[in-house]
């Protein structure tokens, strides 16, 4: 599975992966001054339980620290990984 990096609109990106035109995940965030605001995270229901989440989070953090940002979890997803202390690294 390939997540790929797409602009949605003025400093708001994403990753996503899109079956058939289809988006079937996504994690999204604003962008300003070297901060990544994590905004939402979706997965599709026959994407669930095989961890899909947790790679599309290790994926934007993996470009947070290839591009020297910092990541600001505001969805409910990310603020509960970022509690485990994995992404202390890139936390803002």
């Amino acid at each position: 599975m390939e997540f790929k990096l797409v602009e949605r609109g003025t400093d708001y990106f994403a990753f996503e992966y899109k079956k058939d035109g289809e988006v079937l995940a996504e994690i999204t965030w604003n962008q300003r001054d070297g901060i990544m605001d994590m905004t939402h995270t979706f997965v599709s229901p026959q994407l669930r339980g095989q961890g899909v989440a947790k790679k599309l989070i290790e994926k934007a953090a993996e470009y947070a620290r290839e591009h020297n940002y910092k990541m600001n979890p505001i969805c409910s997803y990310v603020v509960a990984e970022f509690q485990k202390g994995e992404y202390d690294d890139v936390k803002a």
